[in-house]
C-alpha cells in the first residue's frame, strides 16, 4: 500500500510555494500546483515531474479554488500562500490598501480553506501564510492587521476543524521572485533596512521559509500555532 500523500499548494509556481513542492516531491509525495501564470505553471510542473499535477487557479475567486479541488484525491495539507495586494498609509485612505488587500490576502484564504474541507483528511495540515508586520507594523496598518487577522483566524480554525490542523507561518522579508522582479533602487535600500532591523542581518531565503512550512505540515503536535521565520525582527 502506497505510502504517499498528496498535497495542494495554492501559490505553488513561484518563491516559497514552489519551493515547499520541490521539497515535497523530492521526499516522495505528489503535489496539487495552483498558480495564476500559465506559463509559469507550466515550468514548474516540468520541473517536478510526473508527482505533480495543476491548473491555474486564482485564490481571490472561489469559483476558481473549486474548480481547482473538483477532482482533488484526499489531501494530507494545503499550503495557500498565493496572495497579489498593495500597501500603504492610513491617511492615504485608499481602498486598494485597505479592503481590497483584505480580500486578497484574508478573504482569499479564508473561502480556499472552507472549498478544501471535502477534500482533507482527517489528520490533514492547513498552513496559512501571515507575516511578521502582524506582531511589528512598520507604517501600513491595514497590512498589519490583515497579517495579525490571518494568525487569528489560524488559532479558530485549529478550534472548529480538529483534528485537522491549521497553523500559520508569518515570514520576514526574503529574497524571493517578488523582491528580485522589483527595480533595484527599490529592493536594495529595503534589504538594507532589514538588515538592521532583524538578528539575522539579512533576508530570508526561500528555502528556509519552505522548511518553516513543511515544518507546520509535518508537526503533529503542532496546531493554532504561528510560526515567525523572521530572522529575529519581531524581538528587535
Amino acid at each position: 500500500m502506497s505510502t504517499k500523500r498528496t498535497y495542494a499548494i495554492i501559490g505553488g509556481t513561484a518563491g516559497i510555494g514552489r519551493a515547499l513542492a520541490h521539497k515535497l516531491v523530492e521526499r516522495g509525495d505528489y503535489v496539487l500546483i495552483g498558480g495564476r501564470s500559465p506559463d509559469r505553471l507550466e515550468s514548474t510542473l516540468a520541473s517536478l515531474g510526473p508527482a505533480a499535477t495543476g491548473c491555474r487557479v486564482d485564490i481571490a475567486d472561489r469559483a476558481s479554488v473549486s474548480d481547482f479541488l473538483a477532482d482533488s484525491p484526499a489531501l494530507s495539507g494545503l499550503f495557500t500562500p498565493a496572495a497579489s495586494y498593495q500597501t500603504g498609509a492610513f491617511r492615504d485612505g485608499d481602498t486598494e490598501t485597505s479592503e481590497a488587500l483584505f480580500i486578497a490576502k484574508f478573504w482569499s484564504q479564508y473561502w480556499a480553506v472552507h472549498a478544501a474541507l471535502a477534500h482533507l483528511r482527517s489528520d490533514a495540515s492547513i498552513v496559512l501564510m501571515a507575516g511578521a508586520a502582524s506582531i511589528r507594523p512598520i507604517g501600513a496598518p491595514a497590512y498589519a492587521a490583515c497579517n495579525s487577522a490571518l494568525e487569528g483566524l489560524a488559532r479558530g480554525l485549529a478550534l472548529e476543524l480538529s483534528p485537522i490542523r491549521v497553523n500559520c507561518l508569518s515570514p520576514g522579508t526574503t529574497d524571493s521572485d517578488l523582491w528580485r522582479n522589483r527595480a533595484e533602487d527599490i529592493r536594495e535600500p529595503a534589504y538594507a533596512a532589514w538588515r538592521t532591523l532583524c538578528l539575522a542581518q539579512r533576508p530570508a531565503t526561500v528555502e528556509e521559509q519552505a522548511h518553516a512550512a513543511l515544518f507546520l505540515l509535518d508537526n503533529t503536535n503542532m496546531t493554532g500555532n504561528t510560526l515567525f521565520c523572521d530572522g529575529g525582527y519581531t524581538l528587535r
